[in-house]
C-alpha cells in the first residue's frame, strides 16, 4: 500500500476530530476525500503529511511511518495545503529555485523547467508571485508540491476560489500526474471529485461514512438503498409495486416508476419476475445511479 492510515485518534481540547480513521490508498489510485466543513479533512491530511502529530494511531506513507519528527519521509509527499502558503515577494522561478534548494535536488535548473511547463506557468515564471491572480499562485502552490517528484501527493481544496475555466486547468494538470502517483484530492465540489476521482472517502464527525468506487458509492451500494427504473407498457398500481419482495418505495414519474430497495439486494429479477407473472410488457428495467451530491447528503446528515 502506499499511504496507511491505521486507527488515527485526534483531540482539540476535549473535542474528538478524528475518531479511530482507518483506510488505505494503492499506489497509483486517485482518492477523492469529502466531508462537511469541520469534519476532519485537513486534520487528517496534516497527519498523514507529518506536520500534525496523532493522539493515536499510525500512518505510514511508503511503508515508512510518519509524523513531525520524521523530516526524510516528506521526500515521498507532495504537498498542496488549503491555504496555499506562497512568499510573495519571490518571483515565481526564484521561489521553484529555493525549493528545488531545500530538497538538494541535483538538476535544478531542468527540474524547475519542467514544473514550469507542467503546470504551465512559462508565461508567468518572471513575474513576482503577489502579481499573479488565485490560478496562477495555486499553479504555482501545485509546481512546489511536485518539484521533488513524490510518490503521494496531498491536495487540500485545490481549487477553492477559482473560476470555472482555472478549475478545469487545475483539473488537466491533476490528471496529468495521476498516471504515476497516488494522489488525495480533498474538495467540496462534487463534480470535480466526479471528474477526476476513481473512489470517494467520506468523513463526517471524525468518522468514516463511506468508503468506495464512484459507481459503486452511486448506485447504492454503500448506502444499502438501490435506486431502480421500470417502465411498463401497462398501467400498474402502486400498491402492486410495493408488494415485490424486497422493494422499499415506489413513486410514479410520468410515464416511469422510480423503486427503491430495503436491503443491499438486486431487486431487479423480483421486478422482472412480477412483470412476467402478470403478464406485463416490460420496456425499461435499469439500476438508477444516484448523483454523488445526494449520497454525500444522505450518510452525512443520517449519522
Amino acid at each position: 500500500m502506499s499511504v496507511e492510515i491505521k486507527q488515527i485518534t485526534k483531540f482539540f481540547g476535549t473535542q474528538r476530530a478524528l475518531d479511530e480513521v482507518s483506510f488505505t490508498i494503492k499506489k497509483g489510485e486517485l482518492v477523492g476525500f469529502l466531508g462537511p466543513n469541520g469534519a476532519g479533512k485537513s486534520t487528517l491530511m496534516k497527519i498523514i503529511t507529518g506536520f500534525l502529530s496523532a493522539d493515536a494511531g499510525e500512518v505510514f506513507v511508503e511503508g515508512e511511518k510518519t509524523g513531525p519528527k520524521n523530516l526524510e519521509i516528506r521526500k515521498n509527499i507532495g504537498y498542496l495545503p488549503e491555504h496555499n502558503p506562497l512568499y510573495t515577494d519571490l518571483y515565481v522561478r526564484e521561489f521553484l529555485e529555493i525549493t528545488a534548494g531545500l530538497y538538494k535536488l541535483k538538476n535544478v535548473n531542468q527540474r524547475v523547467a519542467e514544473m514550469v511547463e507542467l503546470t504551465g506557468l512559462g508565461d508567468e515564471q518572471h513575474k513576482k508571485i503577489r502579481a499573479l491572480s488565485k490560478g496562477y499562485r495555486q499553479r504555482v502552490g501545485l509546481a512546489q508540491a511536485l518539484i521533488h517528484n513524490p510518490p503521494v501527493l496531498i491536495l487540500d481544496e485545490p481549487t477553492t476560489g477559482l473560476d470555472p475555466n482555472q478549475i478545469e486547468e487545475i483539473r488537466q494538470v491533476i490528471r496529468s500526474i495521476s498516471h504515476d502517483k497516488t494522489v488525495m484530492l480533498s474538495s467540496h465540489i462534487m463534480q470535480e471529485v466526479e471528474a477526476v476521482c476513481s473512489r470517494v472517502v467520506i468523513i463526517n464527525r471524525g468518522k468514516i461514512v463511506a468508503d468506495g468506487a464512484i459507481d459503486e458509492i452511486k448506485s447504492g451500494k454503500i448506502n444499502r438503498n438501490q435506486m431502480v427504473i421500470a417502465e411498463f407498457a401497462e398501467t400498474v398500481k402502486a400498491a402492486q409495486i410495493l408488494a415485490i419482495p424486497g422493494v422499499k418505495n415506489a413513486v410514479f414519474n410520468e410515464k416511469f416508476w422510480e423503486i427503491e430497495s430495503n436491503g443491499e439486494t438486486d431487486i431487479r429479477p423480483a421486478v422482472f419476475e412480477f412483470a412476467v407473472k402478470n403478464q406485463l410488457v416490460l420496456l425499461t428495467l435499469n439500476e438508477r445511479q444516484q448523483k454523488l451530491e445526494s449520497v454525500f447528503h444522505e450518510v452525512t446528515q443520517n449519522q
